[in-house]
């Protein structure tokens, strides 16, 4: 095996070259030798050979590894491909003669069938429509397939002829010469934009689009169990398809009104019951709301304030996302207990309140009501100390 050459003499500069230097040489290198442009049978090795030095010469640690040790101060080599960094010789070509056809540039074809575009529809929905479901009927534009044209664009009796731009290719070719040689540019037909087509009668209906705007009303099954933005996918309810192709889809994005008192908690129902003293210390029997109505629920005595009774299978319906109608069960309502006490008091419920203390072992001092300039007066105490 042949010993690597010195890469500065691979570049055919000095060992104090600047970066703009070894750029300036790389480029004029890589117009020369690439396989592309120049077919003598070493070609390619000679550009492999000529980027492998430029990435190390442009790269100050491995240069300066380069500098002290030579080939054995890289590795492997040095080299771990043009493309890493550099952008390859393509970007040589853009930077100089912008996009071409081939191998190196973008080329556009004539249009085929499209598809058509996907549609958003923003639903609201209430509390009790997320969790049981149900039907709604909503109205919508979209773009349609011409009915008078059919889709051609065209007036009826008359049909769309090849451009004669492009001769129906949809495409423009242009032959421009270089340093380089001759190379071809392709770009899109600016008379048919890409279609590849001209009509010279455009129908009247649509005045040559090919599609026209229209108001639809569509039917969304609300599954049970949907929250706010659940997405329902109305499969070929989106816009019309262009030259034969399909539709797009409608996606139904769902929001859920706030419930008065009901709050949702996964596939739990949470709702807030305030009690009283009384029927904390004593235990009472109760009747609660649920989304399937109202519903008993016993207090026992001593109940505290934060305890969370469980009902169960009075939740949201569980979700199927299997789209089998399967019967996945339910959630719980979650009943949380928030025990209340009263801000006045009569005469007489001071009085009994007095006797409860004494009878639980404390004796307490009632204070007495200081009305709103008392209370705006502890209030502005406990603000500044």
């Amino acid at each position: 095996m042949a010993a690597k050459r010195d890469y500065y003499e691979v570049l055919g500069v000095a060992r104090a070259a600047t970066k703009e230097e070894l750029k300036k040489q790389y480029r004029s290198l890589a117009r020369q030798y690439h396989p592309d442009v120049n077919n003598e049978p070493d070609a390619g090795e000679r550009f492999k050979e000529i980027s492998e030095a430029y990435e190390v010469l442009s790269d100050d640690d491995k240069r300066a590894a380069y500098d002290r040790f030579g080939h054995a101060g890289l590795g492997n080599g040095g080299f771990s491909g043009f493309d890493q960094g550099h952008g390859g010789f393509a970007d040589i070509f853009e930077e100089f003669f912008g996009s071409f056809g081939g191998a190196t540039g973008t080329r556009r074809r004539r249009r085929g069938p499209r598809r058509g575009s996907d549609l958003r529809y923003d639903l609201t929905i209430t509390f009790e429509e997320a969790v049981f479901g149900g039907e709604r009927d909503i109205e919508y534009r979209r773009a349609e397939t011409c009915p008078v044209c059919s889709g051609s664009g065209a007036e009826p009796g008359s049909r769309p002829i090849s451009c004669t731009t492009c001769n129906g290719s949809g495409e423009v070719r242009r032959v421009q010469q270089s340093i380089l040689g001759q190379f071809v540019n392709v770009t899109t037909c600016p008379t048919c934009n890409g279609s590849g087509e001209m009509i010279l009668d455009v129908c009247r209906e649509c005045n040559g689009r090919k599609q026209i705007d229209r108001t639809v009303t569509k039917k969304v099954k609300v599954p049970p169990g949907v929250d706010n933005d659940t997405q329902i996918r109305l499969t070929g309810e989106g816009a019309g398809g262009l030259d034969g192709g399909p539709p797009g889809n409608l996606f139904v994005v769902l929001n859920v009104t706030p419930h008065d008192y009901f709050q949702r908690r996964g596939d739990d129902i949470v709702l807030d019951l305030q009690i009283n003293v009384a029927q904390a210390a004593l235990g009472d029997e109760l009747t609660v709301p649920t989304v399937d109505g109202d519903t008993p629920l016993s207090v026992p005595g001593g109940t505290q304030s934060g305890r969370v009774f469980r009902l169960r299978g009075l939740g949201v319906p569980k979700l199927d996302r299997s789209g089998r109608g399967a019967n996945v069960g339910r959630g719980d309502q979650l009943v949380i207990i928030n025990v209340v006490t009263p801000k006045t008091l009569t005469t007489e419920q001071r009085d009994l309140f007095q006797q409860l203390a004494r009878t639980l072992g404390k004796e307490v001092i009632p204070q007495k009501d200081k009305g709103i300039l008392g209370q705006l007066k502890d209030a502005l105490g406990d603000l500044f100390g």
